[in-house]
């Protein structure tokens, strides 16, 4: 008999196909039709955090709202919540987690399926900032705002080679540009990244080749494209703080990519996966059959969600007990 496939080659459950199905037929169309002014996009800014109150995080953790007032008066606080599990045995370390939302939505409130999965599963608190979004607040706001979370963390007695730092979507984006900065100053390298449906590519053009050949359930190359507009404002989008694949990945620390195999960013995840390699950092590419962009968030009632937290969890563990990795990216 055949070995039974890795968790991630199966056949999507009939669960999966069918959330996919109503996102495709109900969402989708919502969301192609991003609003472009402020005004919109607070309504549905409102309107997410609306219904994220309706999802309980568990008994298992405990969430703490954090204004950190910084000892620097001139510093802008950092400000967000921690997702702590409610277990004695929980280990050294910390998950800096940063959330998706195409940089101009959501909230660490939007998040708390993945956040509170996470800090059970691992065992560890997680730090989730509430950075700054676009429009109002452009490149590189929410890139300070990433970084000064993880300088808290360090200050708090954290080593990096106790942070796992981790995001979903344009929070992948963030956590990977956030590594690359660090990398490229004094700081602590951390001891791992951990990308769900990373937003690799900003300008979209890696997208753009595959839109016509996929069937995404919900991301929209048009929704994807006016967004990276509104973030990168007056930027150039080849600033090596944004063009994750022209950046030097030179003793970065080790990469845990999960990607759904029916999103439109597939092809991104994989080319990342490709120049991390060519740099010499280890990067673990896990494309998950038949899956939906960030797909992890609804670990309550897919059963590929729930498999792709505790893969999750085994590469955290193995990351805070490896050596730590130090550089210049």
């Amino acid at each position: 008999m055949n070995p039974d496939p890795s968790p991630f080659d199966r056949r999507p459950s009939m669960q999966s196909r069918a959330i996919s199905r109503a996102l495709r037929l109900g969402v989708r169309p919502f969301v192609s039709r991003l609003p472009g002014n402020p005004v919109s996009l607070r309504t549905a800014r409102t309107a997410a955090d609306a219904a994220a109150r309706l999802i309980r995080s568990g008994p298992r953790v405990r969430v703490e709202q954090l204004v950190d007032p910084c000892t620097d008066a001139t510093a802008r606080p950092v400000v967000g919540e921690w997702v702590t599990p409610i277990d004695p045995d929980v280990q050294e370390g910390a998950i800096l987690y940063l959330h998706g939302g195409g940089y101009v939505a959501c909230s660490p409130r939007t998040h708390r399926p993945i956040t509170a999965r996470l800090a059970v599963d691992c065992e560890l608190p997680v730090l989730v900032p509430r950075y700054r979004l676009a429009p109002e607040h452009p490149f590189p706001a929410a890139l300070f705002d990433a970084v000064d979370a993880y300088r808290l963390l360090l200050a708090r007695g954290i080593p990096g080679s106790k942070i796992v730092v981790a995001g979903d979507s344009a929070g992948g984006h963030l956590a990977a540009s956030m590594v690359g900065e660090i990398c490229r100053t004094d700081l602590p390298t951390p001891a791992g990244v951990v990308l769900y449906s990373p937003w690799v590519d900003l300008t979209c053009e890696l997208s753009s080749e595959r839109d016509e050949s996929c069937r995404d359930p919900y991301v929209s190359l048009a929704a994807a494209r006016l967004a990276g507009q509104m973030y990168v404002g007056t930027g150039d989008f080849d600033d090596p703080r944004l063009s994750l694949l022209t950046c030097k990945w030179t003793s970065a620390p080790p990469f845990f990519v999960q990607v759904g195999g029916g999103e439109l960013l597939r092809a991104e995840a994989e080319r990342l996966a490709e120049v991390l390699s060519a740099a010499g950092t280890t990067c673990e590419l896990q494309v998950w059959v038949g899956q939906m962009h960030v797909f992890q968030i609804l670990n309550h009632v897919l059963p590929e969600a729930r498999a792709a937290m505790l893969e999750t969890a085994r590469f955290v563990r193995t990351a805070i007990s490896a050596p730590a990795v130090g550089g210049v990216a």
